[in-house]
């Protein structure tokens, strides 16, 4: 891995089979029990309710999703704790988020 990654260049994206259809990732870190990407979420995103074995967090950098009935916009931090179920998730015009799992 590479110590330095321009976030908003077009290079290092990947398809995202875990997520819906269209959305990208581009893993920044990925080592040990930690693991940060860049989630580029196509318009029309949904994720159903979910939780994970590790703390999650999302900095939101550009546009907003809807989770639990509740607009999260650019600029915002949001933080979940392991096994802490969240979602549902929708975008309705696409987002890129910054999300960091670490144990």
């Amino acid at each position: 891995m590479t110590d330095y990654i321009d976030l908003f260049e077009d290079s290092n994206w990947q398809n995202a089979p875990e997520y819906s259809s269209e959305t990208r990732k581009k893993v920044l870190h990925d080592e040990d029990s930690s693991k940060i990407i860049l989630l580029k979420l196509p318009a029309g995103f949904f994720m159903a309710p979910h939780s994970h074995l590790m703390n999650e967090q999302h900095v939101i950098l550009k546009g907003e999703y809807e989770s639990e009935g509740k607009v999260y916009h650019e600029g915002v931090y949001r933080s979940f704790k392991a096994q802490q179920k969240h979602g549902p998730f929708k975008s309705k015009n696409g987002a890129l988020v910054l999300v960091i799992w670490k144990a």
